[in-house]
């Protein structure tokens, strides 16, 4: 076994960006190594990029993301608003459960039988009383069905003490007109049971106004007095919900919000939190949002009596922070945590993932991995990152993009520049079509000429420690794609005509060599060596020279970041 050497550094200076090299159809195309976000290139080179004065404020102490716009905030639904999307309208509940209580109006059904036998249906009178032939009037109005069954029991049995029995049932109850008013759409009178909730007559007015009504206090009034306030969020949070019994007449009132304050960012869904009289705090707040993991600061955006106020703050100062009506709350991830996370690949000794230091550079790291002496191929490392094949397929997306606005729309002169242009349009739609679906492997370069670039890693890297070949691949518009072991003294040509030669669709023309590190260079500018991959691409059939030389760029793109060759 051995350690890896120290590598000298290439350059003191960060290696910023990943470029792409299409120089024609001769050129190497070879990814630089490291990756700095486009905004922050046109800062470092004095530039003032939209992107960066779209995304960040950097007003003294306002670091951050910036908050959403006004006319966004205006569209931020209330929370609770998705309550009346159900179909409370055609569910009426019909009143018959333990906790009912009778009221005037209630029919009450009567069997006595035994010592004396009767049965009839009662009344309940406006007084509260049912009459009973024999006995009298007896009072049940507010007893609940057990209650009524004791009451007339024992109402019975004090004139027939012996050998009679009791059984009372209510036969149904009376409905009852509520008035819903306050900030609700449709203000009026509803019909219902005494034992339909609020939520049920509240959604008959169309629910609650989502600019002006609060969901936090809505009055339950009966003869001018309140006997009960509905806080909705209960139900939202806790599914309680204060169920009074409704009579005829009562009102239910949707008062004025009195404070909101707005929730975007890091959460599942952006939300107008309603907040009360002593709750005004970031920790009530963070207790009703629904948070993505791994948030950590909140930026803050309000008026005050002293001016605008704007905070970027830890959750842990956030939850003392005091908050007002209209405030802003930005949540967002914005932790960083001291080590990530490298997974390696290939010939090596020891685990394949490693947690690191987050400042650690890839020689550094490389130094303390032991590989097998004679099997690896230390010059061939490469590297894969998740935001180098993110960049590679917005690249490739941009470059279809152009190639279908450019041609496709084209006008024609003359009828037979028409049939062409048709022709055309198929075979880029099919290209497109087909080049869409390439995935580009994310492979930055970082081996060059026996040389390692010294980068800082970055969370998710895989980096790949190949072994020693014998082999080499020849793929891509050949007759018979194959691997076949190297020997030094055949040419390019040689290796091609050992695999079937070219196919119809093949360009002999445009041939590239990749190597086992990521790099790939045109065949005419590069010796093989062993594990090696020779790519043959294919012609354009058009003879469009601008669009044939817009397809090959677009195809040496997809070589570069996928090694695969897109069939046209």
């Amino acid at each position: 076994m051995i350690l890896f050497k120290k590598y000298s550094f290439i350059n003191k200076s960060l290696l910023a960006g990943i470029s792409l090299m299409l120089c024609g159809v001769a050129n190497a195309a070879i990814e630089s190594a490291g990756a700095l976000d486009p905004a922050v290139q046109s800062l470092m080179s004095g530039g003032t990029d939209e992107l960066v004065r779209g995304n960040v404020d950097w007003q003294p102490n306002n670091y951050g993301q910036l908050a959403v716009e006004p006319s966004a905030i205006e569209a931020v639904k209330p929370f609770g608003s998705q309550l009346f999307d159900g179909g409370f309208s055609g569910l009426r509940a019909d009143g018959l459960n333990s906790d009912y209580k009778i009221t005037p109006g209630d029919q009450v059904i009567l069997r006595i039988w035994g010592a004396v036998e009767m049965e009839r249906v009662l009344p309940v009178d406006a007084r509260g009383n049912v009459f009973i032939p024999s006995i009298g009037p007896v009072k049940v109005q507010g007893l609940n069905h057990k209650g009524l069954d004791s009451r007339i029991r024992g109402a019975v049995r004090s004139i027939y003490p012996e050998s009679v029995n009791v059984y009372t049932q209510v036969q149904g109850v009376q409905p009852v007109g509520v008035f819903v008013t306050g900030f609700v759409p449709r203000p009026g009178r509803y019909a219902g049971t005494p034992n339909d909730s609020a939520i049920f007559f509240l959604n008959q007015a169309g629910g609650i106004d989502e600019n002006m009504g609060t969901y936090r206090a809505i009055k339950v009034i009966r003869h001018g007095k309140t006997i009960e306030t509905i806080d909705l969020y209960d139900f939202l949070l806790n599914g309680e919900l204060a169920r009074p019994q409704f009579r005829d007449g009562d009102t239910l009132v949707v008062g004025e919000r009195q404070a909101s304050v707005v929730v975007s960012g890091d959460v599942e869904r952006s939300y107008r939190y309603e907040l009360i009289k002593g709750e005004m705090l970031g920790s009530t707040l963070l207790k009703l949002a629904h948070m993505k993991a791994g948030v950590s600061h909140a930026l803050l955006r309000g008026d005050r009596n002293d001016g605008p106020l704007t905070g970027y703050l830890s959750l842990d100062e956030f939850v003392k922070q005091p908050l007002h009506n209209g405030d802003e709350v930005v949540l967002s991830i914005d932790k960083r945590f001291d080590t990530i996370i490298v997974a390696l690949e290939g010939s090596f000794y020891g685990p394949s993932h490693y947690s690191l230091p987050r400042d650690i550079m890839l020689q550094d790291f490389l130094d303390s991995i032991a590989v097998p002496e004679n099997i690896t191929d230390t010059a061939s490392i490469s590297m894969r990152r998740e935001s180098v094949a993110q960049r590679q397929k917005e690249s490739l997306e941009e470059s279809l993009k152009r190639l279908e606005s450019t041609y496709l729309g084209a006008s024609s002169s003359t009828s037979q520049e028409a049939s062409i242009r048709v022709e055309e349009a198929k075979l880029i739609t099919q290209f497109i079509a087909r080049a869409s679906k390439a995935e580009p492997s994310g492979r930055l370069v970082v081996a060059s000429n026996d040389h390692i670039a010294n980068i800082r890693l970055q969370d998710g890297d895989v980096i790949t420690i190949p072994e020693k070949s014998d082999s080499l691949l020849i793929s891509g518009e050949v007759l018979v794609p194959q691997s076949v072991v190297y020997d030094p003294r055949k040419s390019v040509t040689d290796y091609i005509e050992g695999a079937g030669g070219f196919s119809q669709h093949a360009d002999d023309e445009k041939i590239l060599i990749v190597r086992k590190n990521g790099e790939v260079r045109d065949a005419d500018d590069v010796a093989l060596r062993a594990g090696d991959e020779i790519l043959v691409l294919p012609a354009v059939p058009t003879k469009n020279l601008q669009l044939a030389t817009s397809i090959t760029q677009i195809l040496y793109q997809i070589a570069v970041a996928t090694k695969v060759v897109t069939d046209l």
